[in-house]
């Protein structure tokens, strides 16, 4: 019988070496902040640590990104590595509706699922996605794709199907509007919101910055 310190262990060391090589927006680095970042929030919210410590580490086992759009890989990769470690069905479950909803998918869907732990770990997420850190992994994103860095005659898209919002060739700028800056008013918690607010700042000042030297007035 495994202990929970021990399922924790083993799907650390399984996310690591299935992610090895990954994009750099969405690679076991990536996966260790989200799950520092939850387990930071945890702390003042009243939710099993065993299934947000799951979660969180095999919420991007196969973001559907990389695989074809095929948004099925990861929650299989996920119930499979756990059915394997004899982990209670019930919590393989939770983890794997974690897994099917945390994504914002264009920001016009309707989230199927929801828990205290999937408000947890879907914070934790966006507070990578915003900030210094989310804004050099919306640039590397948009560089492995190679999506144009900006240009001012295309602009935002805010009412993206999630077809389009998962085909769309923008440049990496329009990203910001159709996503960061919209993160933080999504948060779920105190802790995310608080933190939140300081990187929608931050990348704000950024913005700012950026158009300024566009137009060469820095």
């Amino acid at each position: 019988m495994h202990t929970t310190d021990d399922v924790i262990n083993k799907t650390k060391a399984f996310v690591e070496k299935t992610l090895d090589g990954a994009e750099g927006g969405h690679d076991w680095f990536h996966t260790l902040r989200v799950y520092n970042n939850a387990l930071l929030i945890s702390k003042n919210e009243d939710v099993d640590l065993f299934v947000v410590s799951l979660g969180a580490l095999l919420h991007d086992i196969a973001d559907s990104k990389f695989y074809n759009g095929d948004e099925s890989v990861g929650p299989r990769m996920g119930r499979e590595f756990l059915f394997n470690l004899n982990v209670d069905s019930s919590i393989i479950e939770h983890v794997v509706n974690i897994i099917e909803n945390i994504s914002f998918k264009g920001g016009n869907i309707t989230q199927k699922f929801t828990s205290p732990e999937l408000d947890v770990i879907q914070d934790a997420d966006r507070l990578d996605a915003i900030g210094a850190i989310g804004i050099a992994r919306c640039f590397n994103y948009g560089g492995f794709i190679n999506r144009p860095l900006y240009n001012p005659d295309i602009k935002p898209n805010l009412n993206m199907t999630k077809a389009e919002y998962k085909n769309s060739t923008a440049p990496t700028i329009n990203h910001f509007y159709e996503k960061l800056l919209l993160l933080k008013d999504r948060m779920n918690t105190k802790t995310g919101k608080k933190i939140a607010n300081q990187r929608h700042s931050f990348m704000l000042s950024f913005l700012d910055q950026f158009y300024s030297e566009w137009k060469g007035e820095k």
